[in-house]
């Protein structure tokens, strides 16, 4: 088939001892650590998950340079686990969303947090301060046949050695069959969505030349550094 221009690569994460991961649409659970959301100013119930996204062309490959963004002066952290889907659908089950997941991966939701700031009290969309290049730097993916299905283990992110969030992926208010089965009552889910479920408390602000290392238990550890 003709197009009027070349399309845009596809872009792909690693995956361990496999071929790469074609990324399709990045969806982003907000405040899904209680921790977190009452440092964000936010209650830390049951409430139903809302979710926002990335493009996929946001994502950064693990021990690359994140430029920092421009229209900003408090770019900030936030580790998170993230699920990668072979199988899709709406609907999904609770007790059938772990088959849909190919593997797991390390991956941050760099935030433009003045901004953000500003769009909520304005009522307005996050996007700008969500979406921008480069805002979702990801290590490899790890099959789910070699980790299993993951309901805990530490998730820890470090700025030049200090360690800034530290917590267990068990803290997760929303887990991740209900996140799977919630998302696909809301948009059809297919092969290639990654989801990222959501930061523990301890968010905070980097500059350039911080060295960024952030760690889930059993997977690749990412790391970036700001230029």
């Amino acid at each position: 088939m003709n197009y009027a221009f070349s399309p845009t690569p596809i872009i792909s994460i690693p995956v361990m001892s496999s071929d790469p991961f074609p990324v399709r649409r990045i969806y982003c659970v907000g405040q899904n650590y209680a921790a977190h959301a009452r440092e964000m100013g936010s209650d830390a119930g049951r409430e139903a998950p809302f979710f926002f996204t990335k493009p996929a062309q946001a994502v950064l490959p693990n021990h690359a340079v994140m430029p920092y963004p421009p229209g900003t002066s408090d770019l900030q952290h936030e580790v998170e686990l993230v699920v990668a889907l072979s199988l899709g659908g709406r609907d999904i089950p609770l007790d059938k969303a772990n088959e849909h997941i190919f593997g797991y991966a390390v991956g941050l939701d760099m935030t433009k947090r003045d901004v953000q700031r500003t769009a909520r009290g304005q009522g307005r969309p996050w996007d700008m301060s969500k979406g921008f290049d480069y805002s979702a730097p990801c290590a490899a993916i790890t099959p789910a046949l070699r980790t299993g299905v993951i309901t805990k283990g530490k998730i820890e992110l470090k700025v030049n050695g200090e360690t800034r969030q530290s917590s267990d992926v068990d803290d997760m208010i929303w887990k991740i069959p209900e996140i799977i089965n919630y998302l696909s009552q809301q948009v059809e889910l297919y092969p290639g969505d990654l989801i990222f479920t959501g930061t523990p408390a301890g968010v905070g602000a980097v500059v350039k030349g911080d060295v960024i290392e952030a760690t889930i238990g059993g997977l690749e550890a990412l790391v970036i550094t700001i230029g």
